[in-house]
């Protein structure tokens, strides 16, 4: 194997893994809205369902960030996979 292939396997594996350091945003995000939501329904237990829905289609969102980096990373190994053999 060239020095070339190794390389570009070896920075497609780094990036996989640098890649998922991004699931700990949309983890972190949606602990805060989820504590938020928990709060504001304390405060205003008859805004429940509006609260719960904006909460969880903003976690849904915010998820997506997740599994984008999850797709890429995985695109990233096959790409790895590929040129070593």
């Amino acid at each position: 194997m060239e020095w070339n292939a190794f390389a570009v396997a070896a920075f497609g594996l780094l990036g996989a893994g640098i890649g998922m350091i991004a699931g700990f945003g949309p983890g972190v995000g949606q602990g805060y809205a989820a504590g938020k939501g928990a709060e504001a329904v304390g405060r205003q237990p008859e805004a429940q369902p509006k609260i719960m829905l904006t909460m969880i289609l903003g976690q849904a969102i915010a998820e997506t960030t997740g599994i984008y980096s999850l797709i890429i990373a995985f695109m990233l190994i096959g790409l790895a996979r590929a040129v070593i053999g």
